[in-house]
């Protein structure tokens, strides 16, 4: 009898190869298309449609899985928390843990599935009893990053068959296969902003955190007024408002006091970081300081640090060269050489 696999069918090149390597590697694949934000859209929403369509094109079932309330709970909401409280989310890392890895799996339980399995582009892989992500061989798309938080449990009913295609193989293989999206363009923003603006989006869903406050420099001396904090970003330059002789940086979102900091780019350097929510796939538990490499955001290059457990629940990452805008809410994801080790979201930088 042939292993299961529920399928992520997103529209996209990426997950309709994913299906069609699983069903050449033997197993019943079952597709799903997760239906969670219509917006100002109207009728079905294209993933949908074009999910529906891959599986007719592979043969293989389809269902829809409408999650737009637990989507706007867990996701929209948790980012518009994020930004009124003057940090910046991730919310791909949060869809992954509350909705692709969390409901998908109560779902591919309920309809027999053995396993879930999706389009990243990221090796699974199994050594010393451990399951371990490990980053693909494209490196240009590595996913790893949003994926620190998957446990030895979730990963062993996953299968992500892209992690040794290049993305340039996933589209000859699609080519291959007559799949119509073989040459559908990447989708490249959040999906629910839906080319809409960060503050547009805001502004429309929670209007009343764009409130006017003070922009001052590190002394407090006020320079200007700025329209909401949820505007700027940590190491921010252009698009200031303030005429100065010397160049100013977003050094700091202050959420208490309503101001965005402004100093020269030395301020935004810090060699240390509390993260909490910290998750371990390479060992059970930190029990000793450990050399690693750490990402501060998605598409920044891995760094040289040492992380220790500080308290019970957050880890004290030390970098050896300074980092630059390290930026609360956003994910730090801790490497060995390709090896995902864990990681956690950023709480705050330590300034020396």
């Amino acid at each position: 009898m042939k292993e299961k696999v529920f399928v992520g069918l997103s529209g996209g090149v990426d997950s309709s190869v994913a299906a069609a390597l699983l069903q050449e590697q033997g197993y019943e694949v079952i597709g799903f298309t997760l239906d969670l934000w219509n917006g100002k859209q109207d009728g079905e929403p294209e993933a949908v449609r074009d999910g529906r369509k891959i599986a007719q094109q592979l043969g293989i079932e389809h269902h829809v899985l409408e999650l737009k309330e637990l989507f706007r709970q867990e996701v929209v909401d948790y980012f518009l928390k994020e930004y009124a409280a003057a940090r910046t989310p991730n919310p791909c890392v949060m869809c992954n843990r509350k909705i692709k890895f969390g409901e998908v799996f109560r779902a591919a339980k309920r309809l027999g599935a053995d396993y879930v399995a999706t389009g990243h582009y990221v090796r699974l892989v199994q050594e010393n009893g451990r399951y371990l992500l490990k980053m693909p061989s494209d490196q240009k798309k590595d996913q790893t990053y949003m994926l620190y938080h998957l446990t030895q449990q979730q990963l062993a009913h996953i299968k992500m068959p892209l992690g040794d295609y290049t993305k340039e193989e996933v589209r000859r293989r699609a080519k291959e296969k007559g799949l119509f999206v073989a040459e559908k363009a990447d989708s490249q923003d959040i999906c629910f902003l839906e080319g809409s603006t960060l503050s547009d989006f805001i502004a429309e869903y929670d209007p009343a955190q764009l409130r006017v406050g003070q922009v001052v420099d590190e002394q407090g001396t006020v320079l200007g007024i700025h329209q909401g904090i949820s505007r700027y970003t940590l190491g921010q330059r252009r698009g200031l408002g303030i005429a100065a002789e010397a160049k100013l940086y977003v050094k700091e979102l202050d959420a208490v006091q309503n101001r965005v900091v402004l100093s020269g780019e030395g301020a935004l350097f810090a060699k240390r970081l509390i993260a909490d929510e910290v998750s371990f796939q390479w060992l059970d538990k930190l029990e000793s300081p450990m050399q690693v490499q750490a990402k501060i955001r998605y598409a920044s290059r891995p760094a040289p640090a040492t992380i220790e457990q500080q308290t019970e629940s957050t880890v004290l990452v030390t970098f050896e060269q300074p980092q630059r805008a390290i930026t609360p809410g956003q994910a730090v994801v801790f490497y060995r050489d390709d090896t995902v080790v864990g990681g956690g979201t950023i709480r705050h930088a330590v300034q020396d």
